[in-house]
């Protein structure tokens, strides 16, 4: 039950759980949720079971509840495939009714890099990660997940003026605003579409990796696209849940350079070169992101991210007051700074 009205989704996964398990479960408890319409469930399970594409026994999987025709199962599934096929420590699917939006996993545990970083663990825990980003991308292929185009990225884009600007801020962009925000949107857009592509799991960050074994384990990759190199670390090192200190980042992507350059990934030959793509990427994927936090505030009343904003326009203030081409788009952040938002929140 949720409050007083029956949740018949959760009724009929039960029901299909009891014919999809190999043995009978003991448990069903809520195991995460996240910003879609998906729901997850830790299943504990009455004896451990073998997992043969493990090479290991579980006590414990997952449920997710995807309802259709909100959520799509499929890309989950094909992807979860490709990071297993790469090397990447990525749930296996263990049954699927796709039609209804059911699967069942294995489960990567529960303790969040968000949750294990700190100081001293933190560039074990980013080397990890970084490590793993390099398989994921060494595996890439034309054809095989959507591309990561103009449409896409400038979709992404427009979320910025049409719920932060709009919704969050309560303002109507005048021409001379628009005409400033196009001209940083076309060149964005210029420098994405030119970098090397790659397979790019779209939210590489410390909610969606765990601590386990081999580490990480890699959640929430069905929106994966194939494009831009740089933006994976991106999410990953200019993360909207935790922040670390420029010399932190600048290092950790210099480690990730050497090795995805001895790799042979296309990176930049370049560090400079490929630290300005990377803060170019960044500056489209935050101006994203708060989009995404003010719609997730505004449309689906979700206001945990409303206290993440403040980092996020952090990065994207710090990378716009680096660059030239980003100075008018400075300036219009600082207008925007002297107005007050709907709801409670500072820069």
């Amino acid at each position: 039950m949720t409050g007083t009205h029956p949740d018949s989704r959760l009724d009929a996964l039960k029901a299909w759980l009891a014919a999809a398990l190999p043995v009978p479960m003991t448990a069903l408890a809520p195991a995460s949720s996240d910003a879609s319409f998906r729901r997850y469930f830790r299943v504990t399970l009455v004896e451990s079971i073998v997992v043969p594409e493990r090479a290991a026994t579980a006590s414990t999987l997952i449920a997710m509840d995807a309802p259709p025709p909100q959520e799509d199962c499929r890309p989950y599934v094909a992807t979860a495939k490709l990071l297993t096929d790469a090397g990447v420590h990525a749930p296996v699917v263990l049954a699927a009714d796709l039609a209804r939006g059911f699967l069942l996993t294995t489960d990567l545990g529960t303790r969040m890099y968000l949750d294990a970083l700190e100081a001293a663990s933190a560039p074990g825990l980013y080397r990890d990660a970084c490590r793993a980003l390099i398989r994921w991308q060494l595996a890439s292929r034309e054809g095989v997940l959507p591309l990561y185009d103009e449409a896409l990225l400038r979709r992404e884009l427009n979320l910025f003026p049409d719920w932060y600007v709009a919704k969050h801020l309560g303002t109507t962009l005048g021409d001379e605003q628009r005409t400033v925000l196009e001209r940083a949107f076309r060149v964005l857009l210029e420098n994405n579409l030119a970098q090397p592509r790659v397979f790019v799991h779209r939210d590489y960050h410390s909610r969606n990796l765990m601590v386990a074994d081999p580490n990480p384990g890699v959640l929430d990759f069905q929106d994966a696209v194939h494009g831009p190199i740089t933006y994976d670390l991106v999410s990953l090192l200019r993360d909207a849940y935790i922040e670390w200190d420029e010399e932190h980042q600048l290092d950790w992507a210099v480690r990730y350079w050497e090795r995805a350059h001895e790799a042979g990934l296309p990176v930049a030959a370049d560090f400079a070169a490929f630290w300005r793509d990377f803060e170019w990427m960044g500056v489209q994927r935050q101006l994203k992101v708060l989009g995404i936090f003010a719609r997730l505030y505004y449309r689906d009343g979700k206001d945990a991210y409303l206290r993440d904003m403040p980092r996020v326009m952090r990065y994207l203030r710090g990378a716009c007051d680096r660059y030239r081409e980003f100075k008018a788009l400075a300036g219009l952040l600082d207008e925007f700074e002297q107005r007050q938002p709907v709801v409670g929140y500072t820069f």
